[in-house]
């Protein structure tokens, strides 16, 4: 139970980090500040970026309702189809992060911020 509700927690972390990835992704990217944190340097290439990001953005939301919804299901209808659809979704964040980071040094902390928290989630998912 404690390590459900941990679990949970994780997990519920990690899709409000995605979610707030997917603002600035989908939402926000043509703030100099937002574009910039993803490591772009002038505004025409901000533009020509935009539509990648924009669609990206909308993955890392899908993810987060994912884990949301598996989240619900796991304690509120259907342990098991809970069960595999936050492990899904919180295995895809990580997937995504280790993809981030074989872009270089450089990607190595954002992967780390991306990925750490559905790593753990899923972990204590499987003790749960």
């Amino acid at each position: 139970m404690v390590v459900g509700i941990i679990a949970s927690v994780l997990a519920a972390l990690a899709a409000v980090l995605h979610v707030w990835i997917f603002a600035m992704e989908s939402i926000s990217w043509r703030s100099p500040r937002v574009w910039r944190r993803f490591g772009v340097r002038d505004q025409q290439s901000a533009e020509t970026l935009r539509p990648m990001a924009y669609n990206q953005g909308f993955y890392n939301l899908f993810l987060a309702i994912g884990a949301l919804l598996g989240v619900t299901l796991f304690w509120a209808a259907s342990p098991v189809a809970g069960l595999a659809l936050v492990l899904f979704s919180l295995g895809s964040m990580v997937a995504a992060a280790i993809v981030l980071a074989t872009g270089g040094a450089r990607y190595l902390r954002p992967a780390a911020v991306q990925g750490t928290l559905p790593l753990l989630a899923g972990i204590a998912f499987l003790f749960a």
